[in-house]
């Protein structure tokens, strides 16, 4: 295991352009911190987003880790290149020559992915609790360490997504192909749930918005939005479920194990 993934991340850092990629995509999870310091002006009123209560315990952790969430397409970015160029420049054919058998090289893969989803998990948990004590009301340690369950929902969500991002690399073999491919994916989602309405528990089933699924979108937690709602709604509070399901976390690990098994039949069956 430490020797498949001593090669993976020697490749990595070799490459100029991955190496660039993965220091930015660290960087970007860091520029959470900086929405403390960002003002807005609404109906004359200038306040900082940190004034809202988005960095309030337990409920920083769900706003943080959805939001870094979105980061996640510049890792994609890597794990498709890092397949690409092995077909590029011939070094999957040289590993398997030097003895690196394909079930062990699709394994070093995705032991990488697994690398990088726990350290963005690690960095995220850092960062939340540097900004939560600096900013939280709530510093209770029963309240601090309450909803950490989105931690584990987002280490699950970006593992699904970049096992997604290694099949297609797979497929494809050419990175910008397997990129947009992903995009297409996304909007062909999107047509089945809006444009054909398919009934919710089968738009769960579907790869993306299952892992969408494990950490739904924070802001309409927040009391200002919720009073707002409320009063459009002829104060008929809007109720919403923003709990991780153990259904929602199964569904995405069957997924993460889906596309390792087609990533390992792809290059099974092709001739090298």
């Amino acid at each position: 295991m430490k020797r498949l993934l001593s090669i993976e991340l020697q490749k990595i850092w070799r490459n100029r352009s991955s190496r660039i990629l993965t220091i930015t995509y660290f960087a970007l999870l860091g520029t959470v911190a900086l929405l403390a310091s960002v003002n807005f002006n609404f109906i004359g009123i200038n306040a900082r987003l940190a004034d809202l209560g988005i960095f309030n315990f337990p409920y920083i952790w769900h706003f943080n880790l959805f939001i870094a969430s979105y980061f996640k397409f510049f890792m994609a970015i890597i794990i498709v290149s890092m397949i690409a160029n092995e077909y590029s420049y011939g070094t999957l054919k040289q590993n398997l020559i030097d003895g690196l058998s394909k079930k062990e090289f699709v394994a070093s893969k995705f032991l990488t992915i697994l690398l990088f989803a726990a350290i963005s998990t690690i960095f995220m948990f850092i960062i939340t609790l540097i900004l939560g004590y600096s900013f939280s009301s709530y510093n209770e340690l029963s309240i601090v360490f309450t909803d950490l369950d989105y931690l584990f929902a987002y280490f699950i969500r970006i593992t699904a997504f970049f096992s997604m991002c290694l099949f297609f690399g797979f497929l494809i073999k050419r990175s910008a192909f397997a990129i947009g491919f992903i995009l297409v994916w996304y909007i062909i989602e999107k047509i089945l749930m809006q444009g054909f309405r398919i009934p919710g528990f089968l738009s769960d089933l579907l790869p993306l918005e299952s892992m969408y699924n494990l950490t739904k979108e924070p802001f309409t937690r927040l009391s200002a939005i919720k009073n707002l709602e409320t009063v459009s709604n002829n104060g008929h509070e809007v109720v919403r479920d923003y709990g991780i399901h153990l259904s929602s976390i199964m569904i995405a690990i069957v997924w993460i194990v889906i596309f390792l098994l087609m990533s390992y039949k792809l290059l099974k069956k092709r001739d090298l």
